[in-house]
Parts: C-alpha cells; structure tokens; sequence
C-alpha cells in the first residue's frame, strides 16, 4: 500500500477505511504501550541520555510529517546565527530533499543528515558548530536538549489516533514533555489555531505558546532568479504538484490566489521517477504555471526537460503571529556559548 493511500485511509470516513481503522486499533494500542513503556524509562532515567556539548534544540512533533518542521527547524537555525552563533541541524535524511532545503533555506548553517545524532553532532562540533537544532527530534529521547519545540498542524488537528491506525506518533499527553509549542498553520484560520493553542496550553501549562503562520511569499522559477507575485496566478489554470506531508494545505494556499488548481499529489518524501517527471511535463502544458514547494523543487529540478514550461515553487516565509519574543528569546539563549 502506497504512503498515499494509507494517507487516505487515515482520513477517509467511507466504511471500508473505517472497518480498517478499527481492525488496526490492536496494533495501536500495542504501539502506544511500546512508546509509554519508552518514555517511562527516559524519566525514569533507566535509558541515558547524551549531552552534545553545545547548547541543543529539538524541534519535532507528535504526528507523521506536515506541521512544517523544516521551514521552523531552518528559521531557528537562521536566528541562532543573527544573534552570533555557528548552527548546525541534525536530521536523519529520510529523503535528499530535507538536506537540499535546509542548505538553500539556511546557507549558514552546517547540515549533518545520519540517523546517529550524537555522531552527526560530533562532525558539526569539528566543522565549527556552536549549536545544535535537531529536525523531528521529539521523540528521539536519547540525545540531551535544552529546549523541545513541539509543533501542531492547526489544518491537521482532529481525531488522535496512534500508528498504525492513525498518524499519531504519540498521545496529544505527550506535550507535557514540551518547552516551547507551536501551533504552525497555512489554511487554518487564526481563530481555530488560537483554539488549538487554547488546548495544548491544558496539556502542557509550563510550555511557551507561539503561533506561525506558514505564508506563501512568492513563486520562484526553478533554475534562475525570475520571481513572480503570488497573485498573478489569480484566474490561471495552476498544475500543482507535491509529495509532502500534507498537500490539501499548499494547494489551499494556491487557490486562496484564485488559481485554477488541478492536483498531482504523491506520498511525502516522493522520489519522481523518469516517468513520472516527463507525464508531469507532458501534463504542464496545459497549464499557465506549474508549481511545487521547495522540497519538491530540489528533485524534479533537475530532472525537469528544458523542452518542457518552467517549474515554479512556492516559497514560503515563517510570519510570527503569537509568542514571537519566545522564540527569538530561545534563539538568543542558544547562542551562547556552551557551559559544559
């Protein structure tokens, strides 16, 4: 089953998905008792945990992909280095193009992908990194943080349900774990992502509360400087293509320009066959423009025919609608050079 269609039947409400959503309800709670029995031993302090030796922030989440953690993650990287640190940003590297967007998004930063995150911390610290932000590490509890950013998708916030019944990695609870959350949104209203707020602040009553607003800035044509405004795509035939956590939200985004938008969307971290790229291509023609996000960007780029109409994306600005002192206080404090 293709990471789309179980997508699709986390989501659906048809009685097939619904008949599937509850045979998996065992391996849920299976996964649940795994995770509570993980985290118990990291309080408990039965699994140790290792410093970095430079001052570390985790920004991760409680669900699987689209709540915007590499635009954050990068963001904080970037303000780390305003205020005079050396940043890196450790991921694991699931797919190339989280290390792609992270080096276009923060050339300041060093960008050390490896599932071992205390190694990967190692090769920062040589190459000259006096801080750390770790990518989707909320719940990888054997690395020491000063901070855990946790962020929720307001246009995702619904129904909790663990893997593999649901997209939830952890129980909503969880953010009691948090010292700074976020609640990212891009077609939420700013009145449903301050109720959402509204709820993690019972969860996690000790946590500074933020909101950012993932806003389109501009359409960037791939391969050149050529930008264009969000608006001139107003009345366009748009082909919208992504594979990412969450595409509803960016196409929201582009028919909130008036856009014509037809959809192509394939499963997050989607690596775009030969085949795929010249159907695409074959499917531009019909379209005033052709838009992906940035992640996207960095694999059909160079892929994309130059016989074919331009690849534009999307690009996209944190704007800080709430807590905004929180989060430049926090990057202030990671600054600083390290005591231990």
């Amino acid at each position: 089953m293709s990471e789309r269609m179980v997508e699709r039947r986390w989501e659906s409400t048809s009685v097939g998905a619904r008949t599937l959503r509850a045979a998996l309800k065992p391996a849920s709670w299976a996964y649940g008792g795994v995770m509570a029995l993980r985290n118990r031993a990291y309080d408990s302090g039965l699994f140790r945990t290792h410093s970095l030796g430079v001052p570390t922030v985790s920004v991760g989440n409680l669900t699987v992909g689209g709540t915007g953690k590499t635009p954050v993650a990068s963001w904080l990287a970037e303000r780390i280095s305003a205020h005079g640190g050396s940043p890196a940003i450790l991921l694991r590297g699931y797919g190339r193009d989280e290390i792609l967007v992270h080096r276009l998004l923060t050339p300041h930063a060093i960008v050390e992908p490896g599932a071992d995150r205390v190694a990967s911390a190692q090769r920062a610290r040589a190459a000259g990194a006096t801080a750390v932000v770790l990518d989707d590490g909320f719940q990888h509890r054997r690395v020491r943080r000063d901070a855990d950013v946790v962020l929720i998708s307001a246009d995702r916030h619904r129904e909790i349900r663990l893997l593999p019944a649901g997209p939830w990695r952890e129980p909503f609870e969880s953010l009691s774990r948090a010292t700074h959350v976020v609640v990212t949104r891009k077609r939420a209203t700013p009145v449903h992502a301050r109720e959402v707020l509204g709820h993690a602040g019972l969860v996690a009553p000790a946590a500074e509360l933020s909101i950012v607003n993932l806003a389109p800035e501009a359409l960037v044509r791939w391969g050149s400087s050529e930008r264009a405004p969000v608006d001139s795509m107003a009345g366009m035939a748009v082909l919208a293509v992504s594979g990412i956590g969450d595409h509803r939200s960016f196409e929201s985004q582009l028919r909130a320009s008036s856009a014509r938008v037809v959809s192509r969307a394939f499963g997050d971290h989607h690596e775009y066959s030969s085949r795929e790229v010249a159907q695409l291509a074959h499917d531009a023609a019909g379209a005033t423009y052709t838009v992906c996000t940035l992640k996207d960007a960095v694999k059909l780029g160079p892929l994309w025919p130059p016989s074919a109409p331009p690849l534009w994306y999307l690009s996209q600005r944190v704007h800080i609608e709430v807590g905004g002192e929180s989060l430049e206080s926090l990057a202030r404090r990671l600054a600083l050079p390290a005591n231990n």
